[in-house]
């Protein structure tokens, strides 16, 4: 009777002693072709070397083996890894929402949350929501959605105009500029300012208290910025 134990199959490569084969092609530490040798040859020559025996290609006939250091190699593997994960771009979608008669100190700090987004090489929804009598005037959404594009045209696109769902009016904006670009110009300028920092300690600490708002002046920016923050959804 088959049996399954649920157990996870691994995907590590054979090494050493867990290699069950009477020969295997070996490679050398340096890359050279040894050739087909015996198995207790091959472990023979990794115990002269202080080195281990992987198998980098089992399903060849013998399977090839490479003299290796096997720690040293999973952990610049799992730092490749990690750096190809912190450059990869992911496609996020942010949204903001807007009324079709909208303040001009609100569309400002909206208007402000959209050229950060595109700024990030993020895309950006933007949603006109409609209320009562506010439905049968369609044309004022569409007129804010053509203004706020014309707004930030130097950052973004229109990739999906303008069109009616039920209630709401949505219109998508996409970026000029690539996530990954984004990424790469954040880290550069963040570097940038650890240097200077670095470079000038003590100035950095001379104007640290110029950007501290008084008590009086943080509750104004804190109040005017709070409703735009609850609005944009990512």
């Amino acid at each position: 009777m088959w049996c399954y134990r649920g157990g996870s199959i691994s995907t590590e490569p054979r090494i050493n002693d867990r290699i069950r084969v009477p020969e295997v092609r070996l490679v050398g530490p340096s890359g050279e072709q040894v050739g087909i040798v015996p198995l207790a040859k091959a472990l023979e020559l990794a115990q002269e070397y202080d080195l281990d025996l992987v198998e980098v290609a089992a399903s060849a006939r013998p399977p090839v083996c490479k003299l290796m250091d096997y720690g040293k190699f999973k952990y610049e593997s799992a730092m490749k890894a990690r750096e190809a994960r912190k450059n990869q771009a992911h496609t996020v979608i942010k949204e903001m929402k807007l009324r079709p008669k909208i303040d001009p100190h609100d569309y400002d700090t909206k208007k402000g949350h959209v050229v950060r987004f595109l700024k990030q090489g993020d895309k950006v929804k933007i949603t006109i929501m409609f209320r009562g009598r506010e439905q049968s005037r369609p044309e004022l959404g569409y007129r804010l959605l053509q203004r706020l594009a014309t707004d930030v045209e130097d950052l973004g696109f229109i990739e999906s105009n303008p069109k009616q769902d039920g209630r709401n009016m949505i219109m998508v904006l996409g970026p000029h500029k690539k996530k990954t670009e984004a990424m790469a110009e954040a880290r550069e300028a963040q570097a940038a300012r650890k240097a200077e920092a670095k470079a000038n300690p003590g100035k950095s600490q001379n104007h640290a208290g110029d950007d501290i708002p008084d008590a009086d002046e943080a509750d104004d920016v804190e109040t005017a910025e709070a409703p735009a923050e609850a609005s944009a959804e990512v």
